[in-house]
């Protein structure tokens, strides 16, 4: 009998054992806690908890399941909440209370409720891993596909009609070559650090469409692709990813809570709950599953709820969906690694941080991706992730870590913030490497001026970055007048277009067709001021016409399906500057 030999908070010895392999799951004590074993040596066996071990004593059995940590897939997992290691916290709620019992044993889906299931299969067909053998309808939103779990390959002997099942019952029975016969139900049980396989990674050349003008215009990240959001406290991380999984054109949201505070927690939770979609006018609920991993849960499930998002987000990329992984905040995530590190008393790299930090960093976002899948359907994974560098110190280790694995990187500013500019991102730290990638969309989709018009607003902007080092100094009087004109237009494109208020109904979001004409307005505004600045018209006559503040308001003048009026701010402008000629 394997028994704990010694206990340092989530972290457990057994002594001179043999029997447990590597990333096995394992149920410690009395209370059978889940448990993941992380070294073994010819002493001992190191195993990490992901519960809370109070209470726990040496001499108390552990039990082998000779499989790894596992997540529950199936119909059932969109509108639920779940804890890091996928225990349903309505479940528990309503078992227990307010707080989660150690060893607490609920099951992940609800085993009794009856699915429609229509099938796509009949007897005779060939099928193997990853194929689609019927279908479900999970919400009124999402149809759940059911796959072929992983091993299972051959020809389909025995299929059920059409009607109601239940999670567990049987209803393809697969032969393989060799004769055996496997029963194929609702739902199967994947490794949380497992990778699913897929066919084929293909090329990021779609943006995931934000109607965020920062963004979708100067930082657009691809489907499939990464996107790193550092912001101290009070920065809107939280609102911004908010904003981003209610509009962004994913079919599916996965939102990981990960160490967060929790009545913050309580608060994402309840907003999600009540958030309309755009969409289909339908609660987002529906088409959302959501992880809550709160900062007095145990320190070690905070790394096994990054990777069950990602397992889930997988699972219906593989469906042919494309989802979104919201992962807020991976720092609490790397400080549950430097506290298990610690505990496992291994040499600290820079800040106490592991020396295998930035390749836990890579594994994360290496997940994402846009795939043709094992059923021959193209579905993403894309992850957006939170950072909270303590004093806003974007030089600390998961900042910079993640920078080198990310191709997005949206820097929120507390100063903005601080000025009601939403979304805080700073335009001169912010980049994305996606838009070569995507430029061949922008402009069949949207048409060649998006781009050019995109490159005018940076080259303006960091004209305006340049010239307030001077305007600190000594002034902005002093400036001649073409740059005082230049720093008026920055003004106009910094809170007439980069800002924007999500509770405004048109400006919330914005349509891709908008933000050009939004962009050609402003450009033309500045091109004209610019003619007339030349002819030695003194910048102070433009400013009188008030034509610059009239601009920055289109943004809630114009609702977004009446374009048309953009023509009346086009004679706006030239009325303006031809009373100043």
């Amino acid at each position: 009998m394997n028994k704990v030999y010694s206990i340092n908070g989530p972290v457990i010895k057994v002594k001179n054992s043999t029997d447990f392999q590597i990333m096995e799951m394992v149920f410690v004590g009395d209370d059978k806690l889940l448990g993941e074993v992380i070294s073994i040596s010819e002493e001992f066996t190191v195993i990490q908890v992901y519960e809370s071990t109070v209470g726990l004593k040496p001499g108390e059995e552990i039990i082998s399941t000779g499989e790894p940590i596992s997540v529950t897939l199936g119909p059932g997992l969109l509108t639920n909440i779940f804890d890091g290691i996928q225990r349903p916290l309505n479940k528990i709620y309503e078992k227990d209370g307010k707080f989660i019992k150690a060893g607490t044993n609920v099951d992940t889906l609800d085993y009794d409720k009856e699915w429609e299931v229509h099938f796509l299969v009949k007897k005779g067909d060939k099928i193997n891993f990853g194929h689609v053998f019927g279908e479900v309808e999970e919400t009124t939103l999402i149809t759940h596909r059911l796959l072929v779990p992983s091993g299972i390959e051959g020809e389909v002997k025995e299929v059920k009609k059409d009607g109601s099942y239940k999670l567990k019952d049987v209803l393809v029975v697969v032969e393989d070559k060799h004769g055996n016969k496997h029963e194929l139900n609702m739902i199967q049980r994947w490794p949380i650090k497992k990778p699913r396989p897929t066919k084929e990674r293909l090329p990021l050349s779609i943006p995931l469409i934000s109607g965020q003008r920062v963004i979708d215009t100067l930082f657009p990240i691809a489907k499939g692709g990464t996107a790193g959001v550092p912001g101290g406290f009070g920065t809107g991380k939280t609102m911004m990813q908010h904003q981003f999984a209610k509009w962004c054109d994913a079919d599916i949201i996965v939102y990981v809570g990960c160490g967060e505070r929790g009545n913050e927690m309580t608060q994402t939770l309840e907003e999600f709950s009540e958030l309309i979609d755009p969409k289909s006018n339908r609660p987002l609920i529906e088409r959302t599953v959501l992880i809550a991993n709160t900062s007095n849960m145990p320190v070690a499930a905070r790394e096994a709820s990054i990777y069950t998002g990602v397992v889930i987000a997988e699972f219906y990329r593989d469906m042919g969906y494309h989802v979104a992984v919201m992962a807020d905040s991976t720092s609490r995530w790397a400080e549950a690694l430097r506290e298990i590190s610690g505990r496992l008393e291994e040499m600290p790299a820079e800040e106490g941080f592991p020396a295998y930090l930035p390749s836990r960093i890579a594994q994360f976002y290496e997940r994402a991706g846009y795939m043709n899948t094992m059923s021959d359907r193209k579905g993403s994974v894309s992850i957006i992730g939170a950072i909270s560098p303590q004093g806003s110190d974007f030089s600390e280790p998961v900042t910079q870590n993640t920078k080198r694995f990310v191709r997005c990187f949206w820097a929120l500013d507390k100063e903005l913030a601080y000025a009601r500019h939403y979304a805080a991102i700073n335009w001169n730290q912010s980049y994305s490497e996606y838009i070569s990638d995507l430029s061949k969309w922008y402009n069949k989709q949207v048409g060649v001026e998006f781009l050019e018009s995109r490159q005018q607003f940076i080259k303006i902007l960091a004209e305006e970055n340049k010239l307030m080092e001077i305007v600190k100094l000594i002034g902005k009087d002093v400036l001649p007048e073409d740059q005082k004109l230049l720093l008026e237009i920055a003004r106009v494109i910094r809170v007439g277009y980069l800002q924007q208020n999500a509770f405004h109904k048109d400006d919330t979001f914005v349509p891709l067709e908008k933000q050009l004409m939004m962009m050609n307005l402003i450009l033309y505004l500045y091109k004209e001021a610019s003619i007339i600045i030349k002819q030695g018209k003194a910048f102070s006559l433009l400013l009188k016409t008030n034509i610059f503040d009239k601009v920055i308001k289109v943004k809630y003048d114009i609702p977004n399906d009446q374009l048309v009026l953009f023509d009346n701010y086009y004679k706006l402008i030239d009325e303006a500057l031809h009373s100043v000629k």
